[in-house]
C-alpha cells in the first residue's frame, strides 16, 4: 500500500476528491489516505497561508499529494496556497498527458 495525502478543497472540491478516489479504488490503486484540511477555512481560521505545518509534515511524509480545488479569500493579504505549494515543494511543470483519437474523433462528430 502506498500512503498519499488528499486534500478534498472547497465548493466542488469534496466531490471531485471523492470521484477521483472512488475511479482509483475501482482500478485497483493499493493507497492508503491521509486526509488534511486547506483551503478557506484553514485561511479563516488565522493561517494566512492556507496550510497548517502539521499540514506539511504529511505532505513531505508521504511524498504523494491529490489536492481538489480550493478557495483563495480575496483581499486581506492572503497568500494564494496554490502558488505556495508550488514554490514550497519545487513544482515548476504541470505535465498533463494527452491521446488523439483523431481520425476516430473529430470537433464534427462531437
Amino acid at each position: 500500500m502506498t500512503r498519499i495525502t488528499v486534500a478534498k478543497g472547497d465548493g466542488i472540491g469534496p466531490e471531485i476528491m471523492q470521484a477521483t478516489l472512488d475511479m482509483l479504488h475501482a482500478a485497483g490503486a493499493r493507497i492508503e489516505t491521509d486526509e488534511i484540511e486547506v483551503g478557506e477555512q484553514v485561511y479563516l481560521s488565522g493561517n494566512t497561508s492556507g496550510i497548517s505545518k502539521a499540514s506539511w509534515d504529511i505532505i513531505r511524509r508521504n511524498k504523494v499529494f491529490l489536492k481538489a480545488p480550493i478557495t483563495t479569500p480575496q483581499g486581506g493579504g492572503y497568500k494564494s496556497l496554490n502558488v505556495t505549494m508550488r514554490k514550497m515543494l519545487g513544482l515548476y511543470a504541470n505535465v498533463r498527458p494527452c491521446v488523439s483519437l483523431h481520425p476516430l474523433c473529430t470537433p464534427s462528430t462531437l
